[in-house]
Order: structure tokens, then sequence, then C-alpha cells
């Protein structure tokens, strides 16, 4: 006859549908009562296996969703561990640019100081030479002034040749 309890009901509803009314009732019908009987026996005998497969369906439909969660479950914990492995690596980032610009900060006012110290050193240097050579030229000047001196009073002396002892600063023989 009819294969499931959908066909079945349709039936049924069918039959009511179509039943003819009691006289003098517009909301009463009269049904074959046997074959309503039938009917309902066979629904009745459907239900159980209507039921076991919808049961099936429905654990199996529970059965889908906790995978599904699970699956997300460990979605987001992979998620997770990634934003916080790429979070620890911007942290290291930061830490190692940090760490770049305090080095470059230092060798830079190591280089100032450097430069710095360079320039006293050099600077000292070229005052102490310039005072050497400022006193080698006053010596020099004051040498030849007695050179001159005593070349001078040599030739007012002798006329000749006139000595000069270059350590004294003074003309030989006196």
């Amino acid at each position: 006859m009819a294969s499931g309890v959908d066909e079945l009901l349709d039936m049924l509803f069918q039959m009511i549908d179509e039943a003819k009314n009691v006289p003098l009732s517009s909301d009463k019908c009269m049904l074959e009562r046997d074959k309503a009987l039938d009917l309902l026996d066979e629904i009745r005998a459907q239900f159980p296996m209507e039921l076991a497969e919808s049961k099936k369906l429905l654990a199996s439909r529970n059965e889908y969703i906790a995978s599904a969660k699970r699956e997300a479950e460990l979605i987001r914990k992979q998620a997770e561990d990634q934003a916080r492995q790429m979070l620890a690596q911007d942290e290291l980032l930061s830490k190692a640019k940090q760490r770049g610009n305090e080095i470059l900060r230092q060798a830079e006012e190591r280089s100032r100081d450097l430069r710095r110290a360079a320039n006293e050193y050099c600077e000292d240097a070229l005052r102490r030479t310039e005072e050497a050579v400022a006193e080698a030229y006053d010596e020099i000047k004051k040498s030849r002034s007695r050179f001159r001196a005593a070349a001078a009073g040599a030739s007012a002396q002798g006329g000749g040749r006139a000595a000069y002892d270059v350590q004294s600063g003074e003309p030989e023989g006196k």
C-alpha cells in the first residue's frame, strides 16, 4: 500500500476531507470505520521505523555537530598558538630592534667621545709643538743676534776672522 507515514497521513486526510457530512451538521462527517482504522494501524506500525530513522538522523546530526565543534576548537587553539608565536616573534623583533638602537647610540656616543679626545690631543700636541717651535725660533733669533754682535765686535777688534762659541753664545776668547 503506502510507503511512508506521510503518505498514510495524506490518505487519511483525503478520506476525512472527502467524507460526506452528517445530515444537519456541517462539522461532522461519516467515514468508513474499517478503512480509517486500517490506515491508523498502518501509521502506528510504521511509526517505530520512522522514529528509529529520525533518531538515527538526530544521532548522526549530533555526532556531526560534535565533530564540527571539536574541529572548530582545534582550529581555534591552533590560531591562538599561532597568534602567541607571532606575538612572541614581534616581541623578540621589537627587543632586537631596541637593543640594536641602543648599541648604535652607544657606538655613536663612543665615536663622539673618541673624536673629541683625538681633537683635544691634536690641539694639545700642536700647541706644545708651536710653543717648542716658538722657543726654538726665539733661541735662533737670540743666537743670531749674539752672532752678529760677536761678529761685529770681532771685526772691530782685529778686523779679521772672529770665532764664535755656539754653546755659550759668546765670541771665542772671552
